[in-house]
């Protein structure tokens, strides 16, 4: 599988996982020290190419995701679920299969920069996404099915919105969060 696009991720052993799943070309952000440098780099590439952001799915990877779409609006996005990027209690990239690597690059997101956003923060509420005593986990599979990743009720809110997720998309996958949560 050759991508096109310009995978941005965190470091060395990131690039080495992505190697031995697809063809592609990548920028090392070289961990949470985004440099400015760096930053010109991934606008060079958007312009030329595209960028796909598909950093480690924790906190320094979120806001290296949100430093880099900040910058460059437009950006694809990638993501892997918690579970299949953690090895010996080390979570990033650099531990998923192959196979889990090519799924997250084939399920990309792009950035969506429309006026009106699909989702109200109301919503979230009545979803049980926030201020209910399984929201963390719903907003956990949620994400993951959704292939946008876990955030907490205000990430993840932003998430649906700004990567377009469809009510349709939305409401398939909260109907199987149900039935699976229903004894």
């Amino acid at each position: 599988m050759k991508i096109k696009e310009v995978i941005v991720v965190e470091g060395y052993h990131d690039k080495q996982a992505i190697d031995a799943a697809v063809e592609a070309d990548c920028l090392l952000s070289n961990g949470s020290a985004v440099s400015e440098t760096f930053l010109k780099q991934v606008e060079r590439a958007a312009k030329e190419r595209g960028v796909i952001v598909f950093t480690d799915p924790d906190r320094p990877g979120e806001r290296i995701r949100r430093l880099v779409a900040r910058r460059v609006p437009g950006c694809k996005h990638a993501f892997l679920p918690k579970h299949e990027a953690l090895a010996n209690g080390d979570l990033g990239i650099e531990n998923a299969k192959p196979e889990s690597i090519r799924r997250a690059l084939e399920s990309v997101r792009t950035d969506w920069s429309g006026s009106e956003p699909e989702f109200s923060w109301q919503e979230m509420v009545d979803y049980g996404l926030t201020a209910h005593a399984d929201a963390s986990r719903r907003r956990e599979v949620l994400g993951e099915k959704l292939g946008i990743g876990y955030g907490n009720a205000k990430a993840m809110w932003k998430k649906l919105n700004m990567l377009g997720v469809s009510r349709e998309e939305f409401e398939a996958c909260f109907t199987e969060i149900k039935e699976e949560s229903t004894p």
